[in-house]
């Protein structure tokens, strides 16, 4: 499900089940505190390479939080919880996703690495009282405004009252109409950095919504 950088051919990478044909291509991943392979497969969002948007999301996101529960929303093959569990061995990461083959590759990819801390869920799959110090994604631009919308307020809402979503999304797909709009839901919203037609926007809970009975 993750990002919205180049849409396959075909079906969409969000779909439950994709018919596209199977071609998996591995490759390497280093990144600042983190290195992998990475196995990736067509109808699952960026085949045979890591995406400009995911690649300036990880290598310019916050610190990741050491401890808790965090949450890469569209996983895909996986490069985002990857990169977080590694960062963070201390922490659980809930990798997130509609497509079920997106989930069978990112499965594949953390026990190759090693890592036992990603938990591989579709979305009714993760506990309804499990709350976020940090929500990493390259969100799903093109599944259209209001589902964009549904889906960003519902993850949102279980950030902790102290964590932090990290957002990556392209200029001219609306980055900057999305984070006015986070604003108008109460949001805070930062602009950490834009490269390569990208935004990195940090959106985290405004005091006083934190704070309301």
């Amino acid at each position: 499900m993750t990002g919205d950088g180049d849409a396959p051919h075909g079906d969409h990478y969000f779909q439950e089940a994709p018919d596209t044909a199977s071609d998996p291509v591995d490759f390497d991943v280093v990144l600042p505190g983190a290195a992998f392979r990475l196995r990736t497969d067509r109808g699952v969002f960026s085949h045979g390479r890591l995406d400009a948007g995911t690649g300036l999301l990880l290598r310019h996101g916050h610190p990741v939080p050491p401890v808790g529960d965090l949450l890469d929303l569209g996983c895909g093959a996986g490069p985002i919880a990857l990169a977080l569990a590694q960062r963070s061995p201390g922490a659980r990461i809930w990798a997130v996703d509609v497509n079920e083959r997106a989930r069978s590759l990112c499965r594949v990819n953390a026990e190759s690495a090693g890592l036992d801390n990603v938990v591989v869920a579709a979305p009714d799959g993760v506990p309804a009282d499990v709350r976020f110090a940090a929500i990493w994604s390259n969100p799903p631009i093109r599944i259209g405004k209001r589902h964009l919308h549904d889906l960003l307020l519902h993850w949102l809402a279980r950030l902790a009252s102290d964590g932090e979503a990290l957002l990556v999304v392209q200029r001219h797909l609306g980055a900057d109409s999305l984070a006015k709009w986070l604003r108008t839901e109460g949001y805070v919203v930062e602009r950490l950095s834009s490269k390569s037609g990208f935004r990195l926007l940090r959106t985290t809970v405004s005091q006083h919504a934190a704070t309301d009975p």
